[in-house]
């Protein structure tokens, strides 16, 4: 599948707003991640091993938020409360190639952008307007930062599958786990008042 077929994939996207963080606003958070050169390396890495991975990956994390109701239900009718299955479906298409694209991430300002609007798909101000669905209308900020645990542990397996040395799953899984928690910084901007994030 290539990214122009996935409906509402934006990275690269020109026509998106600008994030009103600077590429040095940017490298000071990555300092403060303890998040180098040897992470985006060891990320570089990771992609080889997971691209093949990426179904089983969501199988994962779909089955968490599947089985977890207080999560489902920002995937549910906002009346019925029955899972979108359409919704959940384009969800999953996204998130399959949000997980190549932190592999391989530029940090550049088309990137701060698709971050942005990533964080705007969670929050009041955009959910539920890229798949026109009827969803519960916001998801809070404690579930946003939250989830980075779990998206961050489970990826572990999947990373020692091809046979690495235990240092270079550590290291993979390390720069994995700070990639995650970066972005889940990085969407709740649009949580934050003017001024706080």
């Amino acid at each position: 599948m290539t990214t122009s077929s996935i409906p509402g994939y934006r990275l690269g996207d020109t026509t998106l707003p600008k994030s009103p963080l600077t590429k040095d606003d940017l490298a000071t958070l990555k300092t403060t991640l303890l998040f180098g050169d040897a992470d985006v390396a060891a990320l570089r890495q990771a992609h080889g091993v997971v691209e093949d991975q990426v179904e089983a990956i969501l199988d994962v994390w779909y089955g968490f938020v599947g089985s977890t109701p207080h999560l489902l239900a920002y995937f549910s009718d906002a009346k019925t409360h029955q899972p979108l299955g359409a919704y959940l479906d384009a969800v999953r298409k996204r998130f399959g190639q949000w997980i190549l694209d932190t592999c391989r991430a530029d940090y550049d300002e088309a990137w701060l952008a698709w971050q942005d609007e990533i964080g705007r798909r969670h929050h009041r101000s955009g959910k539920n307007r890229t798949d026109g669905v009827s969803a519960a209308p916001h998801i809070p900020m404690r579930y946003v930062l939250a989830l980075a645990v779990p998206i961050s542990v489970t990826m572990k397996p999947f990373l020692a599958k091809k046979g690495h040395a235990s240092a270079e799953v550590e290291a993979m899984h390390a720069a994995w786990s700070k990639a995650v928690l970066l972005q889940a910084i990085l969407w709740s901007r649009p949580y934050a008042r003017e001024g706080d994030f």
